[in-house]
């Protein structure tokens, strides 16, 4: 079957073309990314495998010309990977925030785009570009059927004392003010994966998994299903990540915005875009750039890595303790996957688990990798995340389902 992926931001969407034979069995044909949607000139870059990369600027007006400009890049003759748009057999959606509505991925129908909209007051800034990407589909490609898959499903397992907050009830009641929890595609893909790669049956096993980036979360999963999370009501709470301040006390909101003279939505984009790596180290939101300035002495960027390395190493014992054992620790994404000494330093800190660290292992970088010692009490691995080739799964599965 094959499916067209997409990921669609308010001025951006990016795309990946799967033919998909099974689960474990499927073809990467082309992947690629339209930028500056509604400014005067966009760009859509397109890599199908085995070609050269296309890169061409043009007016992207809206998402509807967005995706016929992927439609176009798919089906151009020196290009393209497809001899007709009618070899689209499904288009599956990565939808940020599914509330209580969507516990899994579904087909999308009027009614749950309607659902959608009523989401989109917890996540303002990207339900509604996730909607006008089924739309502009809609529009493009009309009788082909399409798939949501929600970041907020996998957590919807969370038992109601890990995802209230000790706040008045009505306000949940009025507002659905709770912990939602987000990267659950990420953390259901190298749950499973990692189970599989350490020899654990996911179904009886106790896992903690890492999706560490430029947003950063940490999820308890217990037999294949989340039973906390590090992120809440937003991406907001937690880790400290490359711009978000992660966990605070929520008094210091109060005053700093007293102290400053701030409006709501100005203390909102300092906790969001001016904190966390780049806020502490004054320098960058990216480890890298921080992993140099700490080696050339930098007194901010070392202290700001050390906190990330605190926070994770901390929320992995809080986990461990809430599932009374752990048998695998993954670590995944962006820095997860490629920032050995961050790894290094956090399971330098586990041994009380019983974790015997691979030094020798841990030098690989952007693969999978068991980074623990054969006779580790608790497994460690850093295993490649692939949230699109997850989200191509669940269309897959469901619109066979549906036949």
């Amino acid at each position: 079957m094959i499916i067209l992926v997409l990921n669609c931001g308010s001025s951006s969407l990016k795309y990946q073309l799967l033919d998909m034979k099974t689960d474990e069995v499927y073809d990467l044909l082309a992947k690629g990314l339209v930028e500056r949607i509604g400014l005067e000139v966009g760009c859509i870059t397109h890599k199908a495998e085995g070609r050269e990369k296309y890169v061409k600027e043009m007016p992207i007006a809206d998402h509807t010309v967005g995706i016929q400009a992927v439609m176009d890049a798919l089906l151009d003759k020196e290009f393209g990977v497809l001899s007709s748009l009618e070899d689209i057999e499904a288009v599956g959606h990565r939808v940020v925030h599914g509330a209580e509505e969507f516990v899994c991925s579904q087909l999308i129908t009027d009614k749950v785009v309607a659902q959608l909209e009523k989401c989109s007051v917890f996540a303002p800034l990207h339900n509604p570009a996730n909607i006008l990407g089924i739309r502009a589909v809609s529009a493009v490609l009309p009788s082909v059927p399409q798939v949501g898959v929600f970041d907020t499903a996998f957590h919807q397992t969370m038992p109601s004392y890990a995802y209230m907050y000790g706040l008045p009830y009505e306000y949940y009641e009025k507002y659905g003010i709770r912990r939602y929890g987000f990267h659950g595609t990420s953390h259901k893909y190298v749950s499973a994966k990692g189970a599989k790669f350490a020899g654990l049956d996911l179904e009886y096993s106790k896992i903690i998994t890492c999706h560490l980036g430029n947003g950063s979360s940490i999820t308890a999963v217990v037999n294949g299903k989340s039973i906390d999370t590090t992120m809440g009501f937003t991406p907001l709470e937690g880790v400290m990540m490359g711009t978000r301040c992660g966990n605070i006390d929520p008094e210091v909101v109060t005053y700093i915005q007293e102290k400053e003279g701030l409006s709501a939505s100005e203390m909102s984009k300092v906790l969001n875009k001016k904190s966390g790596l780049l806020g502490l180290s004054c320098i960058s939101s990216d480890g890298r750039d921080l992993n140099a300035a700490a080696n050339e002495g930098d007194a901010k960027a070392k202290l700001a890595l050390k906190k990330l390395t605190y926070d994770i190493t901390k929320f992995i014992g809080a986990y461990a303790a809430a599932m009374n054992g752990v048998d695998l620790i993954v670590f995944t994404g962006g820095i997860g996957e490629n920032n050995t000494r961050l790894r290094r330093r956090v399971c330098e800190n586990l041994t009380y688990l019983g974790v015997k660290f691979d030094y020798d292992a841990n030098v690989a970088a952007g693969q999978d990798v068991m980074i623990s010692l054969p006779d580790s009490k608790v497994k460690v691995a850093a295993i490649t995340t692939n949230e699109e080739l997850m989200i191509a799964r669940d269309t897959m599965n469901i619109i066979q389902n549906e036949d």
